[in-house]
């Protein structure tokens, strides 16, 4: 049978709680018992030191006689206290007698001692026993006193009124802990189980396709705040996700639809006879499918990086080469706007594929030289760390705005939805990329302001 996290924490603080109280309690009881009997034990040893002090106390040295009259009261005072006492003088001869004076009283007061103890310390197994002790006065042997008691120790009333009282006491304290316990466990477990319940019902909506939910408030606990953080952030992954995948799907239909159009409209002109079919307009016809097979070419290296079937030919490479190749094939375009390209940095050699670390500076130096203005310079920098090593590409060019950031390595995002085909191209470009960095072990960063320009740093593992 399953139980909701709210009975379980109930339940397990209480059990705790309730293990705790009765640990607490049955030490708590164990010590005092074992304190209280020694306590006991060392006070009948003074009582009987003290009864041995008064009946001494009650012999005349002057005329050598007994004040057996006190005796008596010594005696029987003694006798409701627990102690039957019996009094030789020094001949042997019985002074008083508490069993001779009144049997019946002895052995009640014996048999309400032997009860008491045998309910309250069934265990100690004890019994009445005799022992005796000197009389002395000043220094003399005056006779000897037999004293009968239960032992090893014994309780009057008092003492186990007291003892049962204290366990009320504990028992009660135990009652109240453990009710308390059960309350404030369940507060508790409510204020615990709230905050689950409420992201396990942000979840289900989430996984029904409710990306806009977000859980609010905090819980005072720092687990469940980063599981609610964490919920949070999926959700706007997924509704961030599911945007690009609308995009996605809007713009590779754009992508399609465009080229399509131009071919089916020239198509039809010449089928129809309006056109002839002239070596132009054919070699139209073949740019746009160029175009569409570049599209899907693209697409099909995307695919082959991000799933991992794209292997890498990996060898010694320089950046430097490889940077100044590149800028070898945009020496048209590039003197065409006036564009100046510095490279910096020292020789760094790693281990990678060309042919994709090519593609990638490609990318990045068309992206940079597109969007800057002529008369520009674009600063390519090589750099080397202890564990890494790379390069950055920094423009002069319009820059990309802040909320963009997040997202242009997204396949077919533009941060300028106004450009056209021929100015943004695919937007491919900058997600092909990051997967070939990825798959290389690397890392790329971007930095970029408006009407400044932008800076991508990319790192390799050594």
């Amino acid at each position: 049978m399953k139980r909701s996290i709210k009975s379980k924490l109930t339940f397990v603080i209480s059990l705790i709680v309730l293990l705790a109280v009765v640990t607490i309690i049955l030490l708590t009881n164990y010590f005092i018992n074992k304190r209280f009997t020694q306590y006991i034990t060392r006070q009948q040893e003074l009582k009987i030191q003290s009864i041995n002090s008064s009946i001494s106390g009650q012999y005349n040295t002057n005329n050598q006689e007994w004040n057996v009259e006190y005796i008596q009261t010594i005696g029987m005072q003694s006798l409701y206290e627990g102690y039957i006492i019996k009094v030789y003088d020094n001949h042997n001869n019985v002074l008083w007698d508490a069993q001779a004076h009144d049997m019946s009283l002895c052995n009640r007061i014996m048999e309400d001692i032997s009860e008491r103890m045998e309910i309250t310390y069934p265990q100690l197994e004890g019994e009445f026993q005799a022992s005796t002790y000197p009389l002395k006065n000043s220094g003399k042997d005056i006779g000897r006193v037999e004293i009968s008691y239960f032992g090893p120790f014994f309780l009057n009333e008092n003492d186990t009124k007291f003892l049962d009282s204290l366990n009320t006491i504990l028992i009660s304290v135990g009652i109240i802990a453990i009710a308390s316990a059960i309350v404030v466990g369940s507060i508790l477990a409510k204020r615990l189980s709230r905050p689950i319940l409420e992201t396990i019902g942000a979840a289900k909506q989430i996984a029904d396709g409710n990306y806009e939910i977000r859980l609010k408030g905090r819980a005072n606990t720092e687990e469940l705040d980063m599981l609610i953080g964490s919920i949070n952030h999926l959700a706007y992954s997924l509704q961030s996700m599911d945007k690009l995948r609308k995009q996605l799907t809007e713009d590779v239909a754009h992508e399609l639809r465009t080229p399509i159009t131009v071919l089916q409209s020239h198509m039809e002109a010449m089928i129809a006879g309006i056109w002839e079919p002239s070596t132009e307009r054919l070699q139209s016809c073949y740019e746009e499918i160029t175009r569409i097979g570049t599209l899907v070419n693209d697409l099909e290296n995307l695919s082959r990086v991000e799933n991992g079937v794209l292997q890498l030919d990996k060898s010694e490479i320089c950046f430097n080469d490889l940077l100044n190749k590149a800028v070898q094939t945009f020496e048209k375009e590039l003197q065409s706007k006036n564009i100046k390209v510095v490279i910096t940095g020292p020789s760094v050699k790693i281990n990678a594929d060309q042919d994709r670390i090519t593609q990638v500076i490609v990318n990045l130096l068309s992206n940079a030289m597109k969007y800057s203005e002529p008369n520009k310079t674009i600063t390519m920098e090589v750099f080397e760390e202890d564990m890494h090593a790379g390069f950055a590409i920094r423009d002069q060019g319009i820059g990309i705005p802040e909320e963009d950031l997040p997202y242009i390595f997204e396949r077919f995002y533009r941060a300028d939805k106004s450009r056209n085909r021929l100015t943004g191209g695919s937007g491919i470009g900058l997600a092909i990329v990051k997967s070939i960095v990825n798959a290389h072990g690397g890392s790329i960063k971007v930095e970029s302001k408006v009407n400044e320009g932008s800076c991508f740093t990319i790192r390799f593992p050594k």
